[in-house]
């Protein structure tokens, strides 16, 4: 039985270390026979990343700050001088100060707010921009990673939660726009993982332990949970989901403020 990205090439950005959902999703990706190639953000990351990108078999590891331009216009460019065939991307990247996430949202510096939009949301554009005229004419998949902090308020997640809502918006109206091209555009909400980036959020440990106490299949995430759901998007058994924000949360976000009774 034939798997189910044979034949496909993926875009990954944000793989960051081993804990990352993004290192998840590669795995995911590469098991089910995807070619892949990982981008790095500067000289910090390049030999972490080149060193999973070994481990992972990935084609290649190139440069691309999100927040640069001239670095997305030269991740494009060096894509199509090696005839890359780009069928899915994942966008795995967001970013805010720590000052913004340790204090009261209505604190935000106007400086803050402007870098956690740019990284956290407006990267998504861009990179989506540049990197759709290299998808086959037969349309391909874009896909980004949320929270449920976009439309909730959830203590210490502060401008991330507004940059997340915005990352939201953006996936519908990509999806609007691509759409004719036969790309689809999605977003996977994800419930909290024990990540670098969500180590960044003050008392992160405590939504973490909260979560199987209120969620329906009363656990936390698994990030292969999240990484089947992208191999699903990728892949031609989520051909007709566009515009969509897919929870993949033990169904947390169904929850209001009491948990259900316990099961007989």
């Amino acid at each position: 039985m034939p798997s189910l990205l044979d034949g496909k090439t993926a875009v990954i950005l944000g793989v960051a270390n081993r804990w990352s959902l993004a290192y998840a999703i590669a795995q995911a990706f590469r098991r089910e026979g995807a070619r892949i190639i990982l981008t790095f953000a500067g000289e910090r990351q390049k030999l972490t990343v080149e060193e999973l990108g070994a481990e992972l078999k990935a084609e290649s590891v190139l440069p691309c700050d999100v927040s640069k331009d001239e670095e997305i216009a030269a991740l494009a460019e060096s894509l199509k001088q090696n005839a890359v065939t780009v069928d899915s991307i994942v966008h795995s990247v967001a970013f805010a100060s720590r000052d913004d996430l340790s204090r009261p949202f209505v604190e935000t510096s106007r400086s803050g707010y402007a870098l956690a939009q740019d990284v956290s949301a407006y990267s998504l554009l861009a990179v989506s921009r540049a990197l759709a005229p290299l998808m086959p004419k037969s349309g391909g998949s874009i896909m980004t990673l949320t929270y449920l902090g976009s439309t909730r308020v959830f203590q210490n997640y502060n401008v991330m939660g507004v940059a997340k809502a915005a990352l939201e918006a953006i996936v519908r109206y990509l999806a609007s726009d691509l759409g004719p091209l036969g790309i689809r555009v999605n977003g996977i909400s994800a419930g909290p993982v024990k990540t670098a980036s969500a180590r960044g959020v003050r008392d992160f440990s405590r939504m973490l332990d909260g979560v199987p106490r209120l969620a329906p299949l009363r656990r936390n995430t698994d990030p292969a949970e999240v990484a089947d759901t992208a191999v699903f998007l990728a892949s031609d058994l989520g051909r007709g989901v566009t515009g969509n924000t897919l929870f993949v949360d033990a169904g947390f976000h169904i929850m209001g403020l009491a948990a259900p009774a316990e099961a007989p």
